[in-house]
C-alpha cells in the first residue's frame, strides 16, 4: 500500500493574507471602486498624516524637512510590506515616491499645514471611504479591515499583487 506525499508548498503568509482579503472583494464593480480608492486613501492619508507639525531637528540641517509624521508611518509599513514580500516591498517604495512626489507639489502650492492642504487630503480620504463603503454594499460583504486592522496595509499590496500576476513577476 502506497501513501500519497503532499508535495505542495504551504502557503506564504502574504498569500494566505490575499485569499482572506479576496474573500470580500470578488464583485467586479467592488474591485473597480478599490483600484480607485484603495491608491486614494492611501494617497489623502499621506498628505493629512504629512501636514501634521513635526519637531524642528537641527541635526538634519537643510534637510529638517524632508522627516516628518508621513516618514514614521511610511517606514512602519515598508517594514511590514518587507516581511510579507520583498518585491511588493520595493514596488510600494515606488508608489510612496510618486505620492511623496505629488504632496510635495500640493505643498508647494497652497502651503505646509494651510486649511486649504487638510481640506484637499480631508475630502479625497472622505470620498474614496465613501466609495469603499458603497463597493462592500454592492458587493454584500463587510470590509476585511473590520475583522482585523492590518487589513488597511493588505489593500494597497493587494492591487501591486495582481500588476505582478499580469506581468509574470514573482511576488
Amino acid at each position: 500500500m502506497s501513501k500519497k506525499v503532499n508535495t505542495s508548498e504551504p502557503k506564504r503568509p502574504v498569500d494566505v493574507l490575499f485569499d482572506k482579503y479576496q474573500e470580500s472583494h470578488n464583485n467586479q464593480t467592488n474591485e473597480l471602486i478599490h483600484w480607485i480608492c484603495v491608491p486614494l486613501i492611501v494617497f489623502s492619508l499621506l498628505g493629512l498624516v504629512w501636514q501634521i507639525p513635526f519637531p524642528h531637528l537641527d541635526f538634519m540641517g537643510k534637510y529638517n524637512g524632508f522627516f516628518n509624521w508621513a516618514s514614521i508611518l511610511i517606514a512602519f509599513a515598508l517594514y511590514y510590506y518587507f516581511t510579507l514580500s520583498p518585491v511588493l516591498f520595493f514596488l510600494m517604495i515606488w508608489v510612496i515616491g510618486l505620492f511623496s512626489f505629488l504632496i510635495v507639489k500640493i505643498e508647494l502650492i497652497v502651503g505646509l499645514g494651510s486649511s486649504t492642504a487638510y481640506l484637499i487630503y480631508a475630502s479625497i480620504f472622505v470620498v474614496a471611504w465613501i466609495g469603499q463603503f458603497i463597493g462592500h454594499k454592492i458587493e454584500g460583504k463587510k470590509p476585511s479591515f473590520l475583522d482585523d486592522v492590518k487589513f488597511l496595509l493588505i489593500g494597497p499590496i493587494w492591487l501591486l499583487h495582481f500588476i505582478c500576476k499580469k506581468v509574470g513577476v514573482k511576488y
